[in-house]
């Protein structure tokens, strides 16, 4: 029973300035996503955390994710089934936008029509018409660099 009672203690303590003390220091990849979304008005400024942390567990570019967001759906403003990215032509249905970004991103870095192949490679099997890779890197570009690290 003891057990219980301090689970529940953990559960229902505050969120507060005790939770903030914990919070890693910010990855300034994280502020370039959310100011990204925010400049052009996107619903998806809140899941810039999970783009980021998908990009990392999958070993893929930092920017890729939230630039094949923009392009496909205007950064969430039109997406159909929590699929943002447009997914097998936006028939794949997601449980929710968290599930597909980890989804999608899962497939980018582990399947083997993506995995291992420079950007150019995943961008034409990811859409083969011409201009679509341009598109997705100059979206990239306004985000910052590849190698954007913690200060």
């Amino acid at each position: 029973m003891k057990k219980f009672v301090v689970l529940a203690g953990l559960l229902a303590a505050p969120s507060g300035s005790a939770v903030k003390a914990l919070a890693p220091q910010q990855d300034p990849r994280l502020t370039q996503i959310k100011h990204f979304f925010e400049r052009y008005d996107c619903p998806l400024a809140p899941f810039a955390d999970e783009f980021l942390q998908q990009a990392d567990s999958n070993r893929l570019d930092w920017r890729l994710l939230p630039s094949l967001s923009f392009i496909e759906s205007s950064g969430g403003k039109y997406l159909r089934n929590n699929n943002v990215f447009g997914w097998n032509s936006c028939r794949t249905r997601f449980p929710s936008v968290r599930a597909g970004i980890g989804i999608v991103a899962s497939e980018l870095g582990r399947s083997n029509l993506y995995k291992d192949k420079p950007l150019d490679q995943v961008l034409r099997t990811y859409n083969p018409y011409p201009n679509y890779g341009k598109r997705v890197k100059a979206v990239m570009r306004t985000m910052g660099g590849p190698a954007l690290a913690l200060n």
